[in-house]
């Protein structure tokens, strides 16, 4: 048994684990008090290293969440089918911990071990022998969880990259909708802009086609909470912003530009097999917007 001193000692630790393992301040409380519960009804036991024992068993907890969710056939959930008070626990999570909200998104479409494989060892430097034992395989599958892992994140195709002109008007557009300020986005746009989006994605009775600068500035105002929690990624390899409040993903935006301002904008839900990875290079890296809440 690991006395509670210890694992106190070890909480904030196993949360950050459990917390990039789940994508959830709920569920990575419950895998730490899981793993409370577990390692104090353990049979006694020669623990040399606590917080490394530890780890090892909220691991456990959270791969056979993790391997629950995939054999149900659970889609990771989006943002808008998450209660608001979860919502704003994970996205205050992400600020506390200075967590990329790019690597939440993409983090949640790994299997199961290539997950576990990544965050351990990338981000946590857990030896592969560990994550090997902790998975119930080789150290050279673990390896390669981890190499797969790698490369769904950074497999951006450098084909579709823009230019940094291009990133410019859009940063700026984004940036100004954000904050509301309809003066700015209309000296971004063409006088014949279009806002398509995807009907479940917006309040109903609100048009999926809206025309006309001024017509979508004032629109884009109403939601510029969602626009805060945008951050550039790569969809199917094309350059596009995914909002993810929280970390979770909500919606893909499509950004055209013609001539140097934006003419078209397209909200959408991705496909689950859609390729998302992080920002092909040369691309500003992700960040957390400081307005986010």
């Amino acid at each position: 048994m690991v006395p509670i001193a210890e694992f106190e000692a070890a909480r904030p630790q196993l949360f950050a684990v459990a917390f990039r393992l789940l994508g959830s301040v709920h569920d990575a409380e419950d895998a730490v008090q899981t793993t409370w519960i577990k390692a104090s009804t353990a049979d006694a036991v020669d623990v040399r290293n606590p917080a490394a024992w530890l780890t090892t068993v909220l691991t456990h907890v959270c791969l056979d969440q993790l391997r629950t969710r995939r054999r149900r056939g659970e889609e990771p959930l989006l943002a808008d089918l998450i209660p608001a008070e979860a919502r704003t626990a994970d996205e205050h999570c992400l600020r506390r911990e200075n967590i990329s909200r790019a690597l939440m998104v993409v983090l949640d479409r790994l299997t199961p071990p290539q997950r576990v494989a990544y965050v351990l060892h990338d981000l946590f430097d857990v030896p592969f022998r560990e994550v090997a034992h902790t998975l119930g395989t080789s150290s050279d599958n673990a390896k390669k969880h981890a190499s797969r892992a790698r490369r769904r994140i950074e497999q951006a195709d450098p084909a579709f990259a823009t230019t940094a002109e291009e990133r410019a008007v859009v940063d700026a557009f984004l940036d100004a909708a954000a904050g509301g300020d309809i003066d700015r986005m209309l000296a971004l746009m063409t006088d014949d802009c279009v806002r398509a989006a995807d009907p479940a994605l917006v309040p109903p009775g609100t048009p999926p086609v809206v025309s006309g600068a001024r017509a979508v500035a004032e629109e884009t105002r109403l939601f510029a909470d969602r626009i805060r929690a945008a951050v550039p990624m790569t969809v199917a390899g094309r350059p596009a912003h995914v909002i993810a409040p929280g970390g979770h993903l909500l919606a893909v935006v499509e950004v055209t530009l013609r001539n140097g301002r934006v003419s078209r904008i397209d909200i959408v839900r991705p496909h689950p097999d859609t390729a998302i990875s992080m920002p092909a290079v040369g691309s500003p890296q992700p960040t957390l917007d400081p307005r986010s809440n």
